[in-house]
């Protein structure tokens, strides 16, 4: 089982505090300063499709791309429950950002909440970008965003105890992350328990999400081996310069 389908298994309640309209709206400012035009946009990593969906609001046709069967799965189901017009906005395929073609292009292409930092090796990353440029129209922007380098060997990684639980479900995650400096990459350690309420079945995972954090010049050299260039780029929400305390950084390039 890949890593993200059991992933899938409790991702909405892990992140049910994470203000997806919030983060659309800031996504929607985006493109109004770089790509005003835009209505077509392309989501690579999708995950169950909340950004989407959100976007689809704000009048968007999205497209997302999703490797996790589980997580497209979920997409599916939410899709289902949106009003008829906004699912109709709303359009999920399975496939790897690193290799999918859709014999399509778009305005804008996404890959948010550090998907790009997913992208461990070099080779990675090239072919991830390879697919943003394969999708855009000329002029087309992708925005995304990373573990900031800078920020990680700063303020480096620390143990961090999560606990949430909804009226189903009770869920303990323990995130035991490992630096590899000459690596850049932090191997992050996930122990989870999973409760059923009102049972005393659990059930245990363990995964491992190797994370890249990455550097403006490094992105900004394989952006433009991609055929595109970095426009900006700013601490994710805030659109304050990215700094030594900046962990999530969005980047904006065109391409040419």
């Amino acid at each position: 089982m890949s890593v993200f389908n059991a992933y899938a298994q409790y991702y909405d309640l892990l992140y049910q505090d994470k203000d997806y309209a919030q983060e659309a709206d800031f996504i929607h400012q985006l493109l109004k300063t770089h790509a005003p035009a835009a209505q077509h946009l392309l989501e690579l990593g999708s995950g169950t499709g909340r950004h989407a969906e959100c976007l689809a609001e704000r009048g968007y046709q999205v497209t997302g791309v999703e490797r996790s069967e589980e997580m497209l799965a979920r997409c599916g189901e939410r899709q289902a429950e949106q009003a008829s017009k906004i699912a109709q906005q709303l359009k999920f395929l399975q496939g790897d950002l690193r290799k999918v073609r859709l014999e399509q292009t778009f305005d804008c292409v996404l890959s948010l909440f550090h998907v790009i930092s997913y992208q461990t090796s070099n080779a990675d990353l090239a072919a991830a970008f390879a697919t943003v440029t394969q999708h855009l129209k000329p002029g087309g922007v992708f925005v995304f965003d990373v573990w900031y380098g800078p920020a990680v060997l700063h303020d480096q990684p620390q143990v961090r105890v999560k606990r949430l639980q909804n009226e189903n479900l009770a869920i303990t995650r323990i995130a035991e992350p490992v630096l590899h400096p000459n690596d850049n990459v932090v191997d992050v350690n996930y122990h989870v328990l999973l409760q059923q309420l009102g049972t005393d079945t659990w059930k245990e995972l363990r995964e491992l999400h190797r994370m890249r954090y990455l550097f403006k010049p490094e992105l900004e050299l394989l952006l433009h081996q991609a055929g595109m260039d970095l426009v900006t780029c700013g601490e994710w929400m805030s659109d304050r310069p990215a700094s030594l305390d900046t962990w999530g950084v969005y980047f904006v390039a065109v391409k040419l």
